[in-house]
C-alpha cells in the first residue's frame, strides 16, 4: 500500500475524535485529525484546545467497582490518550476523577500535535473525505455535517435526547408489581407497578412542584418541537388526572393482587435482550437527577430501585446505531465509515472516549487487513457497543452511560453491591487482558 491509502480521516477532536486518531496512529497508520475549531465554534464550545469538557469537569468515580471507575481501567488497558491525561491534571473531587479541564485540554491538544502521524486540519468538513473515515462530530454536530451524516443515515439521526429512567429488575419489590400487558393482548410483556388514589395523589403532588434543570441557551426546549415527547412533569402540571389519561392509564390492565383495575398504574418496558433492565414507559422528563430517585421512588415497586439511568430530554443529536452500525462501530451499509461519540448513543465523556478507541482500532486494523476485535461482552467497554450495536434496541433506542446493569450476569448470588461490582471489574479486566494477549497488542 502506498502512504497516501494507508491514512485515516477522523472528523472531530474532541474526547472520542482524540482517541480514535491516537488508536489509529498507535498501528502506524497516519490520520488526518479534522477540527473546525479554532475557525468556528459550535454553541456550546468556548476553548480553542481539544477533548474540550463543556459540562461538568468530572469524569465520575475512580473507584474500580463502579461502572465509570471500570471503564477508565479498561480504556488504560486499550492505550488511551485522555485517561492518563486526565490523572496528570486532576483535581480534589473525593472519590471522582475531576480535571483542570483547560489544562486536561491543554495536554490532550499537546500529545495530539506533537505525534508525527497525526496532521491537523483546522477547517469545518463540509464534504466527506474519500478513504476510511471516522466521524465523531459530537452532540452539536455543525449543518453541513449533520446534511452528510442524514444522507449517510436517512431517517436514523435523531436531535433530541428525550429518555425515560432505567432501573435493574433485581432491585423491584416483586411483592408489589406484577407482568401483564393491556387488555392481556400478547405476550405479558410489561412490569405494572399499581396505584391506588391516594397513592396517585401523592405522587402527583411531588412530582408536580419537583425541581426541574435548566436548559442551555442553545438548547431549544424538547416538547416545544413535538408534543408527543412531553416531560412527565410537564404532563402533571396541566391537571392532577392528565397522566391518568396517559401514560398512566389504567385502562385495560387489572391488578393480579386485587383482580380489579387499579386507580392509575405505571408501566415498564424491557430495555436490554437480557431482561435486566427496564425502563419507566412515558416517564422523559426535565428533573434533576435527586429529584428523580426521590419521586420515582414513591412508585410502588421502585421504593428501593436502582437507577442505572435517569431520564433526560435536552439537546443531543445521535443516530439509531443498533439499525446503522456492526460492533466495531463500523456502518452496516459502508464498512469504511465508522462513528464514535456521543453520536454513536453512548451518553457521557468517558463512554464517548471510549467508542473512539474501538473505532480508531477497528478502522487500523482494517486498513491494515488484521482480524477485527471484539471485546468481550463481560467488560464494560464491549458491553456499550454491544448495546449500541444490537438491533434488539433499533425501534426504541436512546442514549446510554456505562453501568454495570447492561454486563451479564456474574452467574452467583453476591449480596454485598461493593463485593458484586468488583467481582465485575475482575472479571472484565481479565477477560480484556485475554482479548489483547490473543492479538498481541496488551498496554498492560
Amino acid at each position: 500500500m502506498s502512504i497516501p491509502e494507508m491514512t485515516i480521516n477522523v472528523i472531530g477532536a474532541g474526547l472520542a475524535g482524540c482517541e480514535a486518531a491516537w488508536s489509529a496512529a498507535s498501528y502506524g497508520i497516519n490520520v488526518r485529525l479534522f477540527e473546525m475549531k479554532p475557525k468556528k465554534f459550535s454553541p456550546a464550545h468556548k476553548y480553542g484546545g481539544f477533548a474540550e469538557l463543556v459540562c461538568s469537569n468530572s469524569l465520575k468515580a475512580a473507584r474500580l467497582e463502579s461502572a465509570a471507575g471500570l471503564l477508565k481501567a479498561e480504556m488504560e488497558l486499550l492505550g488511551s490518550l485522555t485517561v492518563p491525561c486526565a490523572k496528570a491534571n486532576a483535581v480534589e473531587a473525593g472519590g471522582a476523577l475531576a480535571v483542570d479541564r483547560e489544562k486536561f485540554s491543554d495536554a490532550v491538544t499537546a500529545k495530539i500535535r506533537e505525534n508525527p502521524l497525526i496532521e491537523v486540519i483546522e477547517r469545518e468538513v463540509t464534504e466527506l473525505p474519500e478513504g476510511v473515515t471516522v466521524i465523531a462530530t459530537g452532540p452539536l454536530t455543525s449543518g453541513a455535517m449533520a446534511d452528510i451524516i442524514k444522507e449517510l443515515c436517512g431517517d436514523g439521526l435523531s436531535f433530541y435526547d428525550a429518555a425515560a429512567p432505567i432501573v435493574t429488575y433485581e432491585s423491584l419489590d416483586k411483592e408489589k408489581i406484577f407482568f401483564a400487558s393491556r387488555y392481556d393482548r400478547g405476550d405479558a410483556d410489561y412490569i405494572n407497578c399499581p396505584m391506588n388514589k391516594e397513592e396517585y395523589q401523592a405522587f402527583y403532588r411531588e412530582l408536580a412542584a419537583a425541581e426541574r434543570v435548566e436548559l442551555k441557551d442553545f438548547e431549544t426546549h424538547p416538547f416545544s418541537v413535538y408534543e408527543g415527547c412531553m416531560p412527565i412533569e410537564v404532563l402533571a402540571s396541566r391537571g392532577e388526572d392528565t397522566m391518568r389519561f396517559g401514560p398512566m392509564k389504567p385502562v385495560g390492565i387489572t391488578d393480579k393482587r386485587t383482580g380489579k383495575r387499579p386507580y392509575a398504574v405505571v408501566q415498564l418496558r424491557r430495555e436490554n435482550r437480557e431482561a435486566t433492565l427496564f425502563n419507566l414507559v412515558g416517564f422523559q422528563t426535565n428533573l434533576k437527577f435527586g429529584e428523580q430517585k426521590r419521586v420515582f421512588s414513591m412508585i410502588p415497586g421502585l421504593e428501593n430501585a436502582e437507577f442505572m439511568r435517569y431520564g433526560v430530554m435536552h439537546r443531543n443529536s445521535f443516530i439509531n446505531s443498533p439499525e446503522l452500525l456492526n460492533r466495531d462501530l463500523s456502518m452496516r451499509s459502508n464498512g469504511s465509515i465508522y462513528f464514535a461519540g456521543q453520536i454513536t448513543g453512548v451518553e457521557g465523556y468517558m463512554e464517548s472516549a471510549a467508542s473512539g478507541i474501538i473505532a480508531g482500532t477497528a478502522a487500523a486494523r482494517k486498513l491494515l487487513g488484521l482480524e477485527p476485535v471484539e471485546l468481550p461482552a463481560e467488560t464494560m467497554t464491549g458491553a456499550l457497543t454491544a448495546y449500541v450495536s444490537d438491533s434488539f434496541n433499533s425501534g426504541k433506542f436512546q442514549p446510554m452511560g456505562a453501568n454495570m446493569g447492561i454486563l451479564p450476569d456474574i452467574g452467583r448470588k453476591i449480596r454485598d453491591k461493593k463485593e458484586k461490582y468488583a467481582a465485575y471489574a475482575d472479571r472484565a479486566l481479565k477477560a480484556l487482558r485475554g482479548e489483547l494477549e490473543k492479538i498481541g497488542k496488551n498496554n498492560s
